[in-house]
């Protein structure tokens, strides 16, 4: 398994993660299988759309911010309500096929890691497990 450190540097940010995912199904050699991701945090998640564009990953975020707002009639005494349900929306694992040794990812397709509570240091475990033979 690959442990992926990513430091985030804004309350709320996307950050795209797949050229470490890439590498990291590369390096393992496995030529047909599944990547997964996971993320072990309450405040985070990780998610796949589009990375060709940055607008996009910025609009996502503000979404995000609109959707659910930082300050609210929250009962959470940390003051984080907001980034435990937008960590809920996205979920914390994805999977990826892997074919021909490379992540079967569409076009416009990247990995984001979504941080709801930065800045902060965060971890991608990324597995790769090669089809059986």
């Amino acid at each position: 398994m690959e442990v992926l450190k990513v430091k985030t540097g804004r309350r709320t940010q996307l950050l795209d993660v797949t050229g470490a995912v890439e590498r990291a199904v590369a390096e393992s050699g496995v030529a047909t299988g599944v990547c997964y991701l996971f993320v072990p945090h309450t405040t985070a998640g990780v998610t796949i759309n589009e990375h060709a564009d940055p607008d996009v990953a910025s609009d996502v975020e503000g979404i995000f911010d609109r959707l659910i707002p930082h300050k609210g009639p929250y009962r959470h005494a940390e003051g984080n309500t907001d980034s435990h349900m937008k960590a809920v929306l996205t979920g914390t694992s994805q999977s990826v096929f892997i074919e021909n040794g490379k992540l079967a990812l569409g076009t416009w397709q990247g990995i984001f890691l979504c941080e709801f509570d930065g800045p902060r240091q965060r971890t991608v475990f990324v597995k790769i497990v090669p089809d059986p033979l």
